[in-house]
């Protein structure tokens, strides 16, 4: 699927784009210029980039727990 047709970025790019190493939006608009003409793709990359950061990271870092202090009164 093409995200950005202004400049012709494929969602594969992109998500090739992240997987070798580029974590932000800043990056993915240097190197590929996405979100740089019109702008209407930027929400679908922003997303794309998400989905692949969130996969990307280890699942103990999404499981945040709260546990009170119990010596706390």
């Amino acid at each position: 699927m093409i995200v950005c047709v202004c400049n012709n970025v494929s969602e594969k790019k992109l998500r090739n784009a992240v997987e070798s190493g580029m974590t932000t939006m800043a990056e993915l608009r240097t190197n590929l210029d996405v979100g740089t003409c019109c702008g209407k793709c930027a929400s679908c990359a922003k997303s794309i980039l998400r989905e692949c950061m969130d996969k990307a990271m280890p699942a103990h870092i999404h499981q945040v727990h709260f546990r009170p202090n119990a010596l706390a009164a």
